[in-house]
């Protein structure tokens, strides 16, 4: 099996080290991420300039290919110029924070997985709660297990996945919940400062925290310790309106 590993952390991040070294129970694995960290960018994709890579090295063993773009540029470079052939798998991360409720929509790592789909291939995004001295290979050996019961269970080509891990994780209780996506509004809040030169500026934090609910998400479940599994759909469209939106006639100038 062939997996094209990626992140938006950077190829020199120790979370795609760590999921590498996990990956490779699986098959070859060819790391195609961004030069630089590429956090919160979403699914931006470069067109207006020129993209350039290079393949880097750690001694005599390649690191992979380094791409001055973004995650979404490295999968979609990976998959049409480096890999050998067409992967079986595309994973992202692991992640440095976890990437869960309405956060899936801003992360460069979902964004990657997302790109994986769009080539109708099984695609993983892998995200780990932010510590300073995380353990990222505690997280890979838990990736790499729910990766291959993924893979065992054979979803359907294209399929999405959002993975993230509390670091409660790691050391306690390992138990899955499969579980949608939170959709509370939250991080809304600004800290206005002002620079030497007596300039204001804006720096965003993550207050309100997401509200409470009755209903278990990726963000309940994972404040309770539990790892978190979520299927996602990148299709956008609004079903349930187009039939009401469609009745009747729409006239036009």
């Amino acid at each position: 099996m062939l997996t094209l590993l990626t992140n938006d952390d950077g190829i020199f991040a120790p979370g795609l080290a760590a999921m590498e070294r996990a990956l490779t129970r699986l098959g070859d694995v060819v790391a195609v991420a961004p030069s630089t960290e590429q956090s919160g960018v979403g699914h931006a994709i470069t067109f207006l300039t020129p993209l350039t890579a290079k393949q880097v090295f750690d001694g005599h063993s390649s690191r992979g290919w380094a791409v001055d773009g973004s995650p979404a540029d490295a999968v979609k470079l990976g998959i049409t110029q480096f890999l050998p052939r067409r992967p079986d798998i595309v994973v992202s991360g692991i992640n440095s924070g976890l990437n869960a409720g309405i956060n899936v929509l801003y992360s460069g790592t979902v964004a990657a997985a997302i790109e994986g789909a769009f080539f109708g291939i099984t695609s993983v995004a892998v995200s780990l709660e932010w510590d300073e001295h995380a353990d990222y290979d505690r997280a890979a050996a838990i990736a790499i297990d729910v990766i291959a019961e993924l893979l065992r269970r054979s979803p359907p080509a294209g399929s999405l996945f959002n993975l993230n891990i509390p670091t409660s994780a790691l050391t306690g209780r390992r138990e899955l919940r499969v579980v949608p996506m939170s959709t509370a509004r939250y991080g809304e809040a600004y800290e206005r400062r002002v620079d030497p030169r007596g300039r204001s500026y804006y720096w965003a934090t993550n207050d309100p925290p997401p509200p409470p609910s009755p209903n278990e998400s990726d963000v309940t479940a994972l404040a309770a310790g539990y790892v978190t599994l979520t299927p996602l759909d990148y299709d956008l469209t609004h079903r349930a309106a187009i039939d009401e939106l469609a009745e009747g006639v729409w006239r036009l100038g």
